[in-house]
């Protein structure tokens, strides 16, 4: 039996800024994280993150952005043993995003075609050939959570503090929320 949908019960709410136009040129620091927090990319001795095969490849994806996104350049970014920050920085952008859904067809107005030269698109890039090399060379199928986070840079400051936290994660790794050691 097919379950139906259900709204008070399968609400998907964004974790998007409201409002915000996410192809505009600006500076945003994302965090992607893997499905049930798995240390799938190496593992911490000290303060270095030691990556493992699947680690390596997540920065070659990670390195390879902008050769799929020429209008995107990377700053600073940190693999961690189940998760990744970084930042991206959109440059050189026009207004991709349309402002009424894009149809199909004259009649069909209902379908909605995603910007293509958003942070989303180029996060979604990123986690699908990362995928596609675990699914090809592991038996994991499913590498990531839904969807990521992000946080929009609005100034040098808070720049110049993610980049200083990217370089200081893989210290903290004993407090980080993100390790499964740390849930009780």
């Amino acid at each position: 039996m097919m379950n139906r949908y259900e709204p008070h019960r399968h609400h998907r709410r964004s974790v998007r800024l409201k409002g915000y136009d996410y192809t505009q040129e600006g500076a945003y620091f994302v965090t992607v994280v893997t499905q049930n927090h798995s240390c799938l990319f190496g593992e911490l001795a000290g303060e270095t993150m030691c990556l493992n095969p699947a680690g390596k490849v997540v920065e070659e994806c990670w390195q390879a952005i902008p050769d799929h996104f020429p209008h995107v350049e990377l700053d600073g970014f940190v693999i961690m043993p189940n998760h990744v920050h970084g930042i991206i920085r959109i440059v050189g952008a026009k207004n991709f995003s349309p402002v009424h859904p894009d149809p199909v067809s004259p009649s069909d107005t209902s379908v909605f075609r995603s910007p293509k030269r958003t942070i989303g698109s180029v996060v979604r890039g990123f986690k699908i050939g990362v995928t596609k090399w675990f699914r090809s060379n592991t038996e994991i199928q499913n590498v990531w959570q839904r969807n990521y986070h992000d946080h929009i840079i609005r100034n040098e400051a808070a720049l110049n503090r993610i980049r200083q936290y990217i370089t200081e994660n893989p210290a903290r790794w004993d407090e980080d929320d993100e390790n499964p050691e740390n849930w009780e």
